[in-house]
């Protein structure tokens, strides 16, 4: 029987994992993963994606990264460039794919989670009140860097 801890970081390492995978097969882009890291600092961003995450292992995935990057990301999917409500849009159904995506693949592992519907976060925004965060940093080929920030209740 596996202890507590090691439920918990194996839960992790399959939600992360998982959304690398989710990433790979929804954006059409040619990109590479850097090393998780733990944040010891509250989140602060400029634009992103939050979606909750509930069932086995509470929390929230947060995509991060500058608006131009998620424009991009939306030209290469859909040919034109995105701006103003419709990159607004385009964002939440990109993170609103990746989190389906990620959760669909992490109960297949036995995990049981669902997600919420995706929030758009814009200007200066920080967020704290999570027990654990872990950053993995994106990169997308000629484009731009896209965190994402796994927050654990």
């Amino acid at each position: 029987m596996l202890s507590v801890t090691m439920e918990k970081n194996l839960a992790i390492t399959e939600l992360l994992n998982s959304s690398f995978l989710s990433i790979k097969n929804v954006v059409p882009v040619d990109h590479e993963i850097k090393k998780p890291r733990r944040l010891e600092h509250p989140l602060r961003l400029q634009f992103g994606v939050l979606i909750g995450i509930t069932g086995d292992v509470k929390g929230k995935l947060v995509m991060a990264g500058d608006s131009g990057l998620f424009s991009m990301i939306g030209e290469k999917m859909f040919g034109m460039p995105l701006e103003g409500e419709m990159l607004s849009s385009f964002s939440g159904e990109l993170g609103n794919m990746i989190a389906g995506g990620m959760a669909t693949i992490v109960v297949e592992k036995g995990l049981q989670i669902d997600i919420t519907s995706p929030t758009i976060l814009q200007g200066d925004t920080m967020l704290t009140g999570y027990k654990l965060a872990l950053q993995v940093t994106t990169a997308f080929d000629k484009m731009g860097e896209l965190d994402i920030n796994l927050l654990l209740d």
